[in-house]
């Protein structure tokens, strides 16, 4: 007698998130923000709770979740690393450019999904997303026998989700803002100091700055390890004239610019590199060592010259000239850190 080939798919589901729908759409109707700057989440908390939903909602294991971003040159955030590191979690990252925009991150949901349903892998997929860009994905889980289900973020108004997606999911359902609330909170978006406030900041600068000139400049490992190396400290003035060799940086003394009429970089694309850097020295240091930076607003000049670096790495061009773009760049980065923390500065009269 001859025996079939088909072999009975034990049912399992994978739950594919679209981060930036799903963070744009909560951020909007929890907070009416419309920048992930504005806003925290518990990001470890919220996957826990859509998988135990998706849990209570289909029959079957969970596969694994998938979690789509994007991040600056797809280096990611602390958060990010926090979402990599979970368990049954997949971080996949696509780039974020200068203009805030996604890319790549579509095309990997859809390559994802697809694998998938072709591989037979799943039986289900839960679908949270609301680009119409995700329907060629949908259709053609379908035809592997792939049922999916399509979840979406309450709408402030109207839809946020592309009808004919809707119309071609197998089951729709919408996540209310009551599940999702405890989740997302405001966060304390440092103002932009002004009046006095901006005089007192850049008369500490000054202040702070003439001492580099005549103090020892600390090391990476004095900031951020707590630990000073032997060695006899270098006159900052010594510094500026000395020759530079393999494994040195030498830390040239600060000196001011003006535009000459030039259009600088945008203020919001500064904020969001000196965020992204602060997250980068976070994750790599440590709450406990960056804590030694605290209260600010002031750097140590070792760390401003590399946020300098970075940022120049980032925008292909030299910031010299941008005296207010190198503002904002501290601004982002404080900000991080502040957020990081839990604390805030007060508002200027």
């Amino acid at each position: 007698m001859a025996t079939s080939e088909f072999v009975p798919q034990p049912a399992r589901y994978a739950v594919f998130v679209d981060a930036g729908y799903l963070y744009a759409a909560s951020g909007a109707l929890l907070l009416s923000c419309s920048s992930r700057r504005e806003y925290r989440v518990a990001a470890e908390k919220l996957i826990k709770a859509l998988t135990t939903h998706a849990d209570d909602q289909l029959v079957g294991e969970l596969l694994r979740v998938y979690w789509f971003d994007a991040a600056p040159k797809r280096q990611p955030t602390v958060d990010q690393r926090v979402i990599a590191n979970l368990p049954l979690v997949k971080l996949r990252l696509g780039n974020l450019n200068a203009q805030g925009q996604q890319k790549g991150v579509d095309a990997q949901l859809r390559a994802d999904l697809e694998a998938l349903a072709r591989h037979r892998a799943i039986t289900d997929a839960v679908l949270l997303a609301g680009d119409e860009d995700m329907l060629p994905a949908v259709e053609a889980a379908q035809r592997y026998g792939v049922r999916v289900h399509l979840w979406g973020v309450e709408p402030t108004h109207g839809s946020n989700q592309a009808e004919w997606l809707v119309w071609e999911s197998d089951t729709v359902e919408v996540l209310p803002a009551d599940f999702l609330r405890p989740y997302f909170t405001k966060a304390k978006v440092l103002p932009v100091p002004t009046s006095a406030a901006a005089a007192a900041v850049r008369d500490a600068a000054a202040v702070a700055q003439e001492g580099a000139r005549t103090a020892p400049v600390p090391s990476p490992s004095q900031v951020f390890a707590g630990r000073a190396p032997a060695v006899k400290p270098v006159p900052a003035a010594a510094l500026k004239n000395a020759v530079p060799h393999a494994g040195h940086h030498v830390i040239p003394a600060a000196t001011t610019s003006t535009t000459d009429g030039k259009l600088g970089p945008d203020r919001d694309h500064m904020l969001e590199i000196g965020e992204h850097v602060a997250q980068k020295w976070i994750f790599e240091r440590g709450r406990d060592n960056i804590r030694d930076l605290l209260p600010g607003p002031i750097l140590p000049p070792v760390i401003d010259k590399e946020l300098l670096i970075e940022a120049e790495k980032e925008l292909g061009s030299s910031l010299r000239p941008y005296q207010e773009a190198r503002t904002w760049l501290r601004d982002g980065f404080w900000e991080r850190v502040y957020r990081e923390f839990g604390i805030g500065i007060g508002k200027s009269d």
